[in-house]
């Protein structure tokens, strides 16, 4: 039975989708397998994966009953990928019948067996979609960035996952908090990481020691559709988001040799012993 981790925040531009790639391309290289699912209308993820979103059925279909689960898994390069596509966005308006909120976990529970974690990328909205996600899932994850504004959302965000815990899914587990972009040279970054740590406390989790650092590797992993740890495997990047994935899991990070660098050119003018 899989695990199934939603990766989550109303707020847009934090690194959902990032994060939520980075970490099943680490389960992957840990030999696991492992289903991405696209739940956001704008379908970034199925993009970063390589899954064609426009010619084959998406999870719209699963949701209009158009199409199986199963007929809408694409097997990717980088991982089992579930598609979605910009009509999507109608499905708040079109599912009016009673149960809405568990179409997905039902779905799910038909195809969990073939996986050992389904990983969910939630739209930056609180909306139908994101119940589902909430009510289908084991763990929610919350990336966020060193910016007031996205402190903010996980405070709004806090009502909802309590309301879902209370009315559609008591064992969903807030895993904790990702800080993404992270620089510990700016006084901001500090400040906000403290508030984190306050809110985190508030919605009973934690933030995860592993940060992510903001690096144009990441950038540029998505436009070949591969992961970071396909893209740049020995890059810090990748180590970075190795090392959340065992804490993610609650498993003891690898221990890495640290290269040691020599100490340079001699001094011109020092002569060299022979």
């Amino acid at each position: 039975m899989a695990k199934i981790i939603t990766f989550t925040n109303q707020k847009g531009g934090v690194g959902k989708t990032t994060t939520c790639a980075g970490v099943a391309g680490c389960l992957v290289r840990m030999g696991k397998k492992v289903l991405a699912l696209d739940l956001d209308p704008q379908g970034n993820l199925s993009f970063s994966l390589g899954a064609d979103g426009d010619s084959s059925y998406t999870i719209y279909d699963v949701f209009k009953s158009r199409a199986d689960i199963y007929d809408t898994v694409q097997h990717c390069d980088s991982c089992d990928v579930v598609p979605a596509n910009i009509l999507l966005s109608g499905v708040e308006l079109e599912l009016t019948s009673m149960g809405r909120e568990y179409i997905l976990k039902k779905h799910l529970s038909t195809i969990a067996d073939d996986y050992d974690y389904i990983l969910i990328d939630t739209p930056p909205a609180l909306s139908i979609l994101t119940i589902n996600a909430y009510a289908a899932s084991n763990q929610l994850v919350i990336p966020m960035v060193p910016e007031i504004l996205s402190l903010q959302g996980i405070s709004q965000l806090k009502e909802t996952i309590f309301a879902v815990k209370k009315y559609y899914n008591p064992q969903l587990e807030i895993r904790g908090i990702v800080l993404n972009k992270y620089s510990p040279r700016l006084v901001l970054t500090k400040e906000v990481e403290e508030l984190a740590t306050k809110i985190a406390d508030m919605i009973d989790t934690d933030v995860f020691e592993q940060k992510i650092s903001g690096s144009v590797i990441i950038a540029e992993a998505p436009a070949h559709a591969k992961t970071i740890v396909e893209y740049a495997p020995r890059s810090k990047s990748a180590h970075e988001y190795m090392d959340l994935t065992y804490e993610i899991l609650g498993l003891e990070k690898p221990k890495r040799k640290v290269q040691k660098l020599g100490r340079g050119r001699p001094p011109k003018n020092k002569p060299i012993d022979l």
